[in-house]
């Protein structure tokens, strides 16, 4: 979360420079100050829901109904009330009181658990390959277990661990003003604790703090000590056999063999086994890192820590799988429309799988697979959209997509004011809140690498963008914001698609607006576009269908304002229901015959058409949103034209590297810095692989990628930029 920041100079030249910006932040320039809040009216707004398709049953009892008025608590704030001991002594010492007072469950029988194990009885008794052989498991190979047992973990010292606890509750104390966890997102946790069911945390990992963070949040809420698993390689051994006793879990070398290799095989299966609920304190080195940048520069901010609504796994197996569909590979279903082969958009879900395979994966039958690739996705998208966006997010992008030029202060601070307010009012949290004043000259100081400040002679403040690399890192940082406008940003790009053969791009907006838009064609125009946009920008719940989510960018739209619809001359107005004739087998049906729905019956009206709403706000939002996905757009067709040199065949490594310093070349030429980024480089990559632009190839160095025959002529490579830069609005 952010919050003003206060730092006191070390140097000269840092007082030098923070006096003067305190000069020019000095100036005013007659604008009320407005007050931001991080909610609209009396509510937060709250993401992060589980799906409602897949785990409807989580999703009615796991859900607090009074989760919006419970508010935040601060974790680290521990007083003399939260001891059971009174008085002047406590008052100092209560922090350690705190730890000491905590529930560390202390599991003494996990080695009888783990040889019990069903896993690990079949392979003593030979029922699978690579076990020690029929029969009563030999005593040679009970060792090798209680050896392998020993390299995980070992009894872990609970007062060691209270210690390492006290001292992390001071750290964090001295690291932050305060950490704050949603009463309501708790209260969900405990409910599924309830539950009696093992839990499981995924976490996306926003700051290399969280190693800790997370485990210490939890196990002050009375959850227990989250299990951490470490690779032994990456710690010391004085350091490993200190995190051991505070219950670290380090995998053996023999894990992370392949699975096809006999000799892990009994390590793997004492993994799996191993349930020791142990494990916590293994981010201290992280602190300390932490604590040495900041030390005697007084500056503390505050974090939040976010939680997405638990739900049921069994539940989620059981039912995802009713929502299969067919697929297709993007090949199939975009490449003959980019050549001009085909303008139908076949009725079915596209195939692209975005998660690494790797070889536990792999070891899985094909129908688990899925299943774990589609969970990774709607975990993922929960997280997502369970994030606050950051005051950086939302200064990066204005300052990127509208005012790469500069912009005063007060008009700056004005689009600011409205873009959160359009962020909230979509329901998503920010991770910031007061003085409209002090909150942008704290986020700009956070981006002063990135921006110059100017004062002009009436006494405001010009905000300009550095030129050249720095607006690399404003299109990262605006990359958090591109979730809220989602769905509006798909449907602006689709638009200015479907306009690009009519309209020039030039063209006045009243121009634009006199085209009628039908809905499907809109419809075609924005599938085209999701299928070629990766899954892992778009984040789609996997059980729902494309044209549902059509629908929805549709919908968005038309909320938004940028859309209005239009009746298409002589036809029937759609409100109109009047004029409705029922088909003679309705008029003749028999009373009580319910067998056909009668809404089927009906004549159907024509498609809807719309038209580009002529508000003066149009226009601007418009482009903003369409350039919010430039970056992407840009840096796919860039690597359409990387095409015409002729780099092929290398390794995928090998021609990201060199994709990614044409994108440079052609941010020097073109200005266009914000497509600069090697992310962009190896999205473009997987998703030529998956269009058939590129395939990969077994040879004696290891695979290369070659162009297809398809896209070897440069006739078909114009095609495919062409098609990229429909979407694309300068």
């Amino acid at each position: 979360m952010d919050t003003m920041l206060k730092s006191n100079p070390q140097t000269q030249q840092r007082s030098n420079h923070n006096g003067q910006e305190t000069s020019l932040w000095s100036s005013g320039f007659g604008m009320k100050m407005e007050a931001i809040t991080p909610f609209l009216g009396k509510y937060r707004p709250f993401m992060g829901r589980c799906c409602q398709t897949c785990t409807p049953k989580s999703w009615e009892s796991l859900f607090h109904r009074s989760i919006m008025d419970l508010g935040f608590c601060n974790v680290i704030l521990v007083k003399e009330e939260n001891t059971r001991f009174r008085g002047w002594l406590v008052r100092r010492l209560c922090y350690f009181l705190w730890s000491l007072e905590q529930h560390i469950p202390i599991s003494s029988d996990v080695s009888q658990k783990i040889m019990e194990n069903t896993g690990v009885q079949n392979l003593l008794s030979g029922r699978v390959p690579g076990a020690a052989g029929e029969g009563q498991a030999p005593d040679l190979v009970k060792k090798e277990v209680q050896r392998l047992l020993g390299h995980i973990q070992t009894t872990p010292r609970p007062f060691l661990l209270r210690l390492f606890s006290w001292a992390l509750l001071w750290f964090l104390n001295r690291l932050f003003l305060n950490v704050q966890l949603h009463k309501g997102q708790m209260k969900m946790v405990h409910k599924a604790v309830q539950e009696g069911s093992p839990l499981v945390f995924l976490s996306t990992h926003k700051s290399l703090l969280d190693g800790f963070l997370l485990p210490f949040v939890l196990f002050s809420q009375g959850l227990g000590v989250v299990r951490v698993a470490l690779d032994s390689r990456t710690c010391s051994p004085a350091l490993r056999a200190l995190l051991r006793k505070l219950g670290a879990l380090f995998l053996p070398p023999e894990a992370n063999l392949s699975l096809d290799s006999s000799e892990g095989i009994l390590a793997r299966a004492v993994v799996r086994a191993d349930f020791a609920p142990l494990g916590l304190w293994t981010g201290a080195l992280a602190v300390f890192r932490r604590l040495c940048n900041c030390w005697g520069c007084n500056r503390r901010v505050c974090v939040r820590v976010h939680l997405a609504q638990p739900f049921s796994l069994q539940e989620y197996t059981i039912n995802a799988r009713s929502c299969w569909g067919s697929r297709q590979t993007l090949e199939h279903l975009l490449q003959p429309i980019v050549l001009g082969e085909c303008s139908v958009v076949p009725d079915t879900e596209k195939e692209q799988e975005w998660t690494p395979s790797t070889g536990l994966l792999l070891a899985l039958k094909e129908e688990d697979q899925l299943l774990v690739r589609r969970l990774s996705r709607h975990v993922l998208s929960a997280s997502v959209s369970s994030s606050a966006v950051m005051s950086t997010a939302i200064m990066a992008t204005l300052l990127l997509l509208k005012h790469q030029k500069g912009v005063v202060l007060s008009q700056l601070l004005g689009e600011f004011s409205w873009l959160t307010e359009e962020t909230l009012l979509r329901g998503f949290d920010v991770g910031f809140s007061g003085q409209l004043r002090c909150l942008a000259q704290h986020t700009l100081s956070l981006l002063r690498a990135h921006v110059v400040l100017l004062r002009v002679h009436q006494g405001d403040l010009v905000v300009v963008p550095r030129p050249g690399p720095g607006l690399t890192h404003l299109a990262r940082l605006s990359m958090g914001l591109l979730p809220t406008f989602l769905s509006e940003a798909v449907g602006a790009c689709a638009v200015r698609g479907l306009l690009a053969g009519r309209v020039p791009p030039e063209g006045p907006w009243e121009l634009q607006g006199i085209e009628l838009l039908s809905q499907n064609e809109l419809y075609r125009q924005i599938l085209l576009l999701l299928h070629l946009l990766p899954q892992d920008l778009l984040l789609p719940q996997p059980c729902q269908s494309s044209y549902c989510y059509c629908q929805e960018v549709l919908d968005r739209l038309i909320q938004c304002g940028l859309l209005v619809a239009e009746e298409t001359p002589g036809s029937r107005p759609a409100c109109d229901t009047g004029r409705q004739h029922l088909s003679a087998k309705l008029l003749w049906k028999p009373s009580g015959d319910f067998t056909d729905s009668e809404s089927d019956d009906f004549e159907e009206p024509g498609g809807r058409c719309f038209r580009l709403s002529q508000q003066s706000r149009c226009p601007d939002f418009f482009l903003f949103l369409c350039r919010l996905l430039s970056p992407i757009l840009k840096a796919f067709a860039q690597a359409a034209t990387f095409l015409h040199l002729g780099q092929l065949p290398d390794s995928e490594v090998g021609y990201s590297e060199k994709l990614f310093q044409f994108l440079q070349a052609c941010a020097q030429e073109e200005g266009i810095f914000e497509c600069a980024d090697p992310n962009l480089a190896i999205s473009a990559i997987w998703t030529f692989k998956d269009l058939g632009v590129l395939q990969q190839m077994p040879s004696p160095t290891g695979p290369q990628l070659h162009l297809s025959p398809t896209f070897a002529t440069r006739d078909n490579q114009d095609k495919l930029e062409q098609f990229i830069r429909q979407f694309i609005c300068t």
